[in-house]
């Protein structure tokens, strides 16, 4: 069983099934595919509350660059708009404008490597140009 915390904003798309993944840094141990994952919002806190169990699925590289916006995730790399657009939903925003100045925000970087980790199948392919 692996723990992750969540700002209070992504708890309604995981609850809805509209997230289906969480994007995180290096740590010492990420979970891995067949493993218990259990979501949380305010971890740490008095107000911590579990949202959802959920068996991971994968857990892949990924690599956001916001300046040549593009996304490589597992063998993948998403530059379309149509792709990015998709998986920013997927991670739980309206669109990819929302995800990278969240990112920006947050991170202070227009670039962030670490690991995907899914509990959803991946709604993209690299290739699909719909």
């Amino acid at each position: 069983m692996t723990a992750y915390s969540f700002k209070r904003q992504f708890v309604e798309p995981i609850l809805a099934g509209t997230k289906g993944g969480t994007i995180r840094a290096n740590r010492r141990r990420h979970a891995r595919p067949g493993e218990e994952l259990q979501l949380y919002t305010g971890m740490r806190t008095k107000h911590c509350k579990l949202i959802a169990r959920k068996t991971c699925l994968a857990v892949e590289p990924i690599e956001l660059d916001f300046v040549r916006m593009r996304i490589h995730v597992g063998p993948l790399v998403l530059e379309h708009r149509v792709e990015l657009s998709t998986f920013a939903r997927f991670d739980g925003f309206p669109d990819f404008a929302s995800m990278a100045a969240f990112w920006i925000w947050t991170h202070e970087t227009f670039h962030f490597a670490g690991w995907h980790i899914r509990w959803f199948p991946l709604p993209v392919r690299s290739g699909d140009n719909s």
